[in-house]
């Protein structure tokens, strides 16, 4: 038996190729190669993650969140062909990841002027960027850079709460598109927020808002519509609050609020905006230590991954 089991493995060779799934899966979202030589990248988007959540109200821990949907999206990497769409991602479009945006911790306002100034960094290359927060408040100091290279935006915005309040503090996730709009970083007239219930003034509020009874009632065919003839041809930007999900789609969140959209619903949504004029997309949110099973890491990863291939798609 000896001699046989000797036999075997004189006939195996080493081949370090083959490396399982999850053999490097904390390492990169989608294992795309991790590079911080941004300029001297050929990359079309790079994935930064947002370690912040000093400005949220309620449950902490979205700073954890660029760590759980890298690890997620190792159960994605497998499907060469992704369902539903007819190509490779890699063969029209170059990824990088280029790892966390550095800051002070404790420090918010360091977390601000650095993270302005990496959003600033990769848009003048001309790239795209994809990145996970953190709190809602990441989104901010991203729109600044924007608004200083593309002028102000389309908004196409998930989530249960408008996040259009003006009685927080001076870092708080609930007042980031309240003061995108005083700084004038968004175009109010093309914007559109979808999967809102929770309060806001509807008399006097600057978004169309599609709120979640309304999806749920009608579909993603019909949002999709709402979205196009809001937008147009405007440049947008997405951003995802991951609490725009119902809880049982995405339990790991800071403030969950029942009676959200489905996965299904947003996935849909996302990959429906192929044709418009996309720039950049933020998925936040997500707090890892109220997960269950990494479902709130997976659907967030799941989006993340559609933005990609809408980008690509546009590329064929």
């Amino acid at each position: 038996m000896a001699g046989q089991n000797s036999k075997n493995e004189a006939h195996l060779k080493a081949n370090e190729e083959y490396v399982p799934i999850y053999a490097t899966y904390t390492d990169t979202f989608m294992q795309f190669p991790f590079d911080r030589e941004i300029e001297a990248s050929d990359a079309d988007v790079v994935v930064s993650g947002i370690p912040f959540d000093l400005a949220c109200s309620g449950r902490s821990g979205s700073r954890m969140g660029p760590k759980g949907v890298r690890t997620a999206s190792s159960n994605l990497v497998w499907e060469g062909l992704r369902w539903p769409w007819d190509f490779a991602l890699d063969d029209h479009l170059k990824v990088i990841d280029c790892g966390d945006i550095f800051f002070q911790y404790g420090e918010p306002e360091s977390f601000v002027v650095n993270a302005e100034a990496h959003t600033d960094r990769i848009l003048k290359t001309g790239k795209k960027m994809l990145s996970f927060g953190g709190d809602h408040f990441v989104t901010l100091p991203l729109l600044r850079a924007y608004a200083k290279h593309y002028g102000p935006l389309a908004l196409i915005h998930f989530d249960a709460h408008t996040d259009t309040y003006s009685g927080g503090s001076k870092y708080d996730h609930g007042t980031v598109f309240h003061h995108a709009v005083e700084e004038g970083l968004i175009d109010t007239e093309h914007s559109i927020q979808i999967g809102i219930r929770t309060t806001f003034d509807q008399d006097d509020h600057p978004f169309e808002v599609l709120d979640a009874a309304w999806v749920n009632d009608h579909g993603p065919a019909a949002v999709l519509e709402r979205i196009r003839a809001r937008v147009g041809d405007k440049q947008a930007y997405v951003s995802f609050d991951i609490d725009g999900l119902d809880p049982s789609f995405a339990p790991g969140t800071g403030t969950p609020v029942a009676a959200g959209i489905t996965t299904d619903c947003a996935l849909k949504v996302i990959r429906g905006l192929k044709g418009f004029d996309l720039v950049g997309m933020d998925v936040v949110e997500v707090a890892p230590s109220y997960d269950h099973s990494e479902i709130t890491s997976l659907a967030a990863a799941t989006l993340a991954l559609e933005f990609l291939y809408v980008l690509a798609s546009q590329k064929r």
